[in-house]
């Protein structure tokens, strides 16, 4: 039998990448038109923002199913970075709701899984970027601007690991229609959070 998936780019990673493409693009214009890098102000709520999608996502990094496909997954939980970069700025964590059940001990679906971690580790390579803003309000890798640090291989090879370990897991084609809605609702899920914290 033939997966209408093998008729298409066989990389999970590229074909998310042109199924997103319009949320991701919309995504990136409203964090760009709310100055979220033009003052401290701004990026202490761009910050926020970022909590609230990684607390969203934060139980995905424990998941032993999604450890088993994903290696090193829990080096790349970002929460813990986030939170010390807000403590550096004098902020609390944003009042948010509406968030996915990702919540700790409860079932997790892993192909949505796959996809909402496709768009929280696709954010890392855009991190280059923002981190140069960053450092023109003053922060750092040590203060306030944690989160956007690079890994220690780079960020591009970084990339390479998690994509070669999201295309190698094998999927129905109905499980591949669910990471894409799953990413799909990742990036849905930043742009609401990116309204209520943004403005």
């Amino acid at each position: 039998m033939i997966h209408a998936t093998e008729t298409l780019d066989p990389s999970r990673a590229r074909r998310l990448k042109a199924l997103t493409h319009d949320v991701h693009d919309a995504l990136d214009k409203s964090v760009m038109s709310a100055a979220s890098f033009a003052s401290i102000e701004g990026y202490g709520r761009f910050v926020q923002m970022q909590w609230a999608f990684h607390s969203d996502i934060d139980t995905l990094y424990d998941n032993a199913a999604l450890q088993a496909v994903l290696p090193r997954l829990k080096d790349r939980r970002r929460l813990a970075l986030i939170e010390a970069d807000l403590a550096d700025l004098g902020l609390e964590a944003p009042d948010t709701a509406g968030g996915p059940s990702f919540a700790k001990g409860k079932k997790v679906d892993l192909p949505t899984a796959l996809g909402w971690l496709y768009v929280a580790e696709g954010s890392n390579m855009g991190a280059a970027l923002l981190r140069k803003q960053a450092a023109r309000l003053g922060l750092s890798d040590g203060r306030g601007a944690r989160h956007l640090a690079p890994a220690e291989a780079g960020p591009a090879a970084h990339w390479r690991v998690f994509t070669a370990a999201l295309d190698r897991v094998e999927l129905s084609d109905e499980e591949e229609a669910r990471v894409t809605r799953g990413a799909q609702a990742a990036f849905a899920r930043v742009q609401a959070l990116a309204h209520a914290c943004l403005g």
